[in-house]
């Protein structure tokens, strides 16, 4: 396993080639698009600390603009992006901007009738990363579904996707619904997040079939098949576009025993535990504050693998999940019946995949497994897209 790795390190493109395209305006930058209509209106923002417009956060841009905003929800990873992934933010005042900051994540995951009183429009503005298993789209699937119950209309700012140049993954099952899987979506999907709300709306996935009062705030001069460089990170342990990259793939590790570099300064970027006897370098997880309070092998050291550079040749290149890693592990794994823990098949959204690695298929019959379902989600997928998609293949 460890010269196979090695061969593929040696091959792959280096990422310092990726940049953002210049020319692309986000859906909150186009400001002659609603901002004269958001005058005289009381505004409750859906924000984080990707949510920005110039060198400003788009709370602080409305502020400035003199516009009313009444509050602000915060969705995972808190309003100023700096809560670890699964920590409960809770409801507090801003110290900078002095308004009410909601949470959306924890014991509260969708407002209520009362969080919405005298607001007259939402806006929802977060950088999403186009992963199933990543919660901004659970979160925006509840705005929606308050709107739709509190008759409150709903202005989506679109963002790029920087994933969004495949679609690719097991479509999510019924019967495996959760936060970290809500809809029959593939683990990556290849839609901007107005895109996606606008499937939600279209596919009656809200209680009852419901639908939101949704208008979306498009981007300009993006398309699926370009490589868009986010210019803040989306979350704690997401800081690099390498990680970003290789999220789809190593994020299913979280369901295993093998750590993803929680706890070390290249979170999604390495994979390791501390009985590997192969790898080409070692880590120790220790605790650091907002992105690992007590991460795997918490000041264990372990031995594994850096996978930065496969960002580029694997995962751009091939348009695909990498399951090499995963199925190689548990191969080698000493310990296969605690190799997966039930948050697995969560990630996964279907206990096929897991089954499939306990009886040795190869990537390419795994691949064939979910392909129907995935070939039916990209039909579908096409009735939503607002920008010109990419050409498979190419």
């Amino acid at each position: 396993m460890y010269k196979t790795f090695t061969k593929l390190l040696l091959t792959a493109l280096l990422f310092s080639s990726l940049a953002a395209n210049a020319d692309i305006r986000t859906g909150a930058e186009r400001t002659d698009m609603y901002l004269t209509h958001l005058k005289g209106k009381k505004i409750a923002l859906v924000v984080n600390q990707t949510s920005i417009i110039g060198k400003d956060l788009l709370v602080d841009f409305f502020i400035k603009q003199k516009l009313t905003v009444v509050k602000i929800f915060a969705p995972e990873h808190g309003f100023r992006g700096n809560a670890e992934a699964g920590a409960n933010v809770f409801n507090y005042k801003d110290k900078k901007t002095k308004l009410p900051v909601v949470s959306l994540y924890g014991k509260k995951l969708k407002p209520d009738s009362a969080d919405l009183e005298g607001v007259d429009l939402v806006i929802f503005d977060i950088q999403d990363v186009g992963v199933r298993f990543y919660t901004y789209i659970s979160t925006l699937h509840y705005i929606m579904e308050a709107c739709a119950e509190n008759n409150k209309p709903l202005m989506l700012l679109d963002r790029p996707n920087p994933l969004g140049f495949y679609v690719d993954g097991p479509v999510l099952e019924k019967g495996f619904e959760s936060f970290v899987g809500m809809h029959p979506v593939p683990i990556v999907y290849g839609m901007t997040i107005g895109e996606y709300a606008g499937m939600i709306n279209g596919e009656r996935w809200l209680k009852n079939g419901m639908r939101c009062k949704l208008e979306v705030i498009p981007c300009d001069g993006y398309n699926h098949e370009m490589l868009y460089k986010l210019p803040v990170p989306p979350s704690p342990n997401l800081p690099t576009m390498e990680a970003i990259y290789l999220y789809p793939s190593l994020c299913l590790f979280e369901g295993t025993d093998i750590s993803v570099g929680r706890g070390t300064p290249y979170p999604f970027e390495v994979i390791g535990k501390p009985d590997f006897t192969e790898g080409n370098m070692e880590f120790t997880p220790k605790p650091i504050k907002g992105k690992a309070d007590n991460p795997m092998y918490n000041g264990i050291k372990c031995k594994g693998f850096k996978l930065t550079k496969f960002a580029g040749e694997y995962i751009i290149q091939s348009k695909q999940l990498y399951l090499f890693w995963l199925t190689g592990c548990y191969k080698a794994s000493k310990d296969k019946e605690h190799f997966f823990n039930p948050f697995f098949d969560k990630l996964a959204g279907t206990d096929k995949l897991r089954l499939a690695i306990t009886h040795d298929l190869d990537g390419d019959k795994i691949r064939n497994g979910w392909k129907p379902d995935l070939d039916t989600f990209k039909e579908t997928r096409k009735k939503y897209l607002l920008y010109r998609d990419f050409v498979e293949g190419k």
